[in-house]
């Protein structure tokens, strides 16, 4: 069915039909491999899919001429594709795609040694078997993390009455104006002791400046004035 779909003219009018019915033929295949990676977070009605697509691009690609059966070939094409999606699509958070491969390998690693080993494969039983670093395990493992996300509308605590996203830590600017607070008292020692008093009866005494204009004995356009000049005296030296 393959051959004779591969063996077809462009042109020909009969090579829609027989690609579609090599398609069908080795979509068995496509099936078989996509229930292999079942139960590791994705729908297999997905992976289907997803397997299917890379039986169509080995149908597509295949070259009999060149002598090698055509499910040796498709075989690696649609576990590409699968691994691919796993790769590319399933992660929460985008981590190096080297983190990706190898916490799949990882996967396998542990499923293939609690078999052989009859317990559960330590970093060290999984580093031997795939021939890499235990650090290289534990950073596979901690980029693993990023392959699912909660949801921060989670229950959280042990009543369950809170979210998760109640329990995330947020920025303090209190901190930011305390420091402001303590710097300030250095910084006004440059300004004359006219500017400091409007300054106080402006933003401590909420003083308005036709107010504090009558205090002083000077028009409100210059206490406007002076307020400016102050403020970027301060502003100046706390930058500094």
């Amino acid at each position: 069915m393959i051959d004779e779909f591969s063996r077809t003219a462009v042109d020909d009018p009969a090579r829609r039909g027989r690609r579609e019915r090599a398609i069908e033929a080795w979509l068995p295949l496509a099936q078989h491999l996509a229930r292999r990676y079942h139960g590791r977070g994705e729908p297999l009605g997905d992976l289907v899919q997803v397997a299917t697509v890379g039986l169509i691009k080995a149908v597509d690609r295949f070259e009999p001429e060149r002598g090698m059966d055509f499910g040796a070939f498709a075989v690696p094409t649609v576990l590409g594709e699968i691994k691919r999606h796993f790769r590319d699509r399933t992660w929460m958070i985008r981590v190096p795609r080297r983190l990706q491969e190898l916490r799949l390998d990882i996967t396998a690693a542990t499923n293939e040694l609690t078999h052989t080993l009859d317990r559960s494969p330590t970093v060290a039983d999984i580093a031997a078997h795939l021939k890499v670093t235990e650090d290289e395990v534990i950073e596979g493992l901690e980029g693993a993390r990023a392959y699912a996300a909660t949801s921060l509308s989670a229950p959280a605590g042990e009543d369950g009455s809170a979210e998760l996203a109640d329990t995330l830590g947020a920025v303090d600017d209190g901190f930011e104006l305390a420091e402001l607070r303590v710097a300030l008292g250095p910084a006004m020692t440059i300004l004359d002791e006219r500017e400091r008093r409007i300054l106080a009866m402006r933003f401590y005494g909420n003083q308005t400046q036709q107010e504090i204009a009558g205090q002083i004995g000077i028009s409100q356009m210059h206490v406007s004035r002076l307020i400016s000049w102050a403020l970027a005296k301060l502003r100046t030296q706390l930058e500094s």
